[in-house]
């Protein structure tokens, strides 16, 4: 498969899972190939969450014994860390779904998009790309198009489950492999707000959308009759705001969600062009394939 193709590939299914409209989707701000030719045909690929310097230094030396076509990293860097926060704008119809003012959260949107604007325009993001253009490795990102399919995966699983107490919610995600694997790692799922016997009541999971939303919108949701929140991470200042709302919230794991979301992607990509990539994991990333 070429690298472009595998490009679209992962826009393509990701729009198919966007609460927007997705004849509007071309692209994602947080994806792109950072360096490379778009026409290397890609079947060995290094896979990780976190691709830094290190992991292509990682990669350089595996290619004195195995073949690496390309390495793919989940979060974004370079050009696509530096403007990741503009996907921030699928929040907008995420929350109106659900019964929230689309005025009211594209302000709230607006806002917190220009908060983390401000914490990465200060950052080296081109410092990865560099060492992967000196040492002429091929390099790309996926980030909203793996948690699109998280976020959908999870969703529907938690709708059709219908826990009843928020406990329920911890055995259900630990039917997943992923989930499974990261509670041997030590870093599995774990209530962080409300007790395991409360009503987990509406479920709402929070996967997708570039990073955090704005921390102002958990009383709209809950007026709006979510109970629980099931998220990658949360941080402290918005855990508190959550708390003040009476909402629930279990937090999923963060590099084992990121890790269910490039498992689902990629099992669409490699059943539509119907062959498999050698991937060597990294990072975080273990491949576990559902085709």
């Amino acid at each position: 498969m070429k690298l472009s193709s595998l490009y679209n590939k992962c826009v393509k299914f990701a729009a198919e899972l966007d609460p927007r409209k997705k004849t509007r989707i071309k692209a994602y701000e947080d994806t792109a190939i950072l360096y490379g030719s778009p026409n290397t045909e890609v079947r060995n690929v290094l896979v990780g969450i976190d691709i830094d310097v290190a992991e292509i230094l990682l990669a350089d030396r595996l290619r004195k014994t195995q073949r690496l076509d390309l390495v793919l990293a989940h979060h974004p860097g370079g050009r696509a860390r530096t403007i990741f926060y503009e996907v921030m704008n699928l929040q907008i119809d995420m929350l109106v779904k659900l019964g929230l003012s689309r005025e009211v959260v594209r302000q709230l949107i607006e806002e917190r998009k220009q908060e983390v604007e401000r914490g990465v325009i200060s950052g080296n993001s081109e410092r990865t790309v560099d060492a992967a253009r000196l040492l002429d490795i091929p390099f790309m990102c996926v980030h909203t198009p793996a948690d699109n399919h998280v976020a959908h995966f999870v969703q529907k699983l938690m709708d059709a489950k219908k826990p009843a107490k928020v406990e329920d919610i911890i055995d259900i995600l630990l039917e997943i492999p992923e989930y499974k694997q990261a509670k041997k790692d030590l870093a599995g799922p774990r209530i962080i707000l409300g007790s395991p016997k409360r009503p987990a009541g509406k479920v709402f999971v929070d996967m997708t959308g570039g990073t955090e939303g704005s921390k102002e919108v958990f009383d709209k949701l809950y007026k709006a009759g979510v109970r629980t929140l099931v998220c990658m991470h949360l941080s402290e200042g918005h855990r508190q705001k959550a708390k003040d709302n009476n909402l629930n919230a279990v937090i999923a794991g963060h590099i084992s969600s990121d890790t269910l979301g490039l498992n689902l992607l990629l099992d669409r990509i490699e059943k539509e062009a119907q062959e498999q990539f050698h991937c060597v994991d990294c990072s975080g990333f273990r491949r576990i394939r559902r085709t």
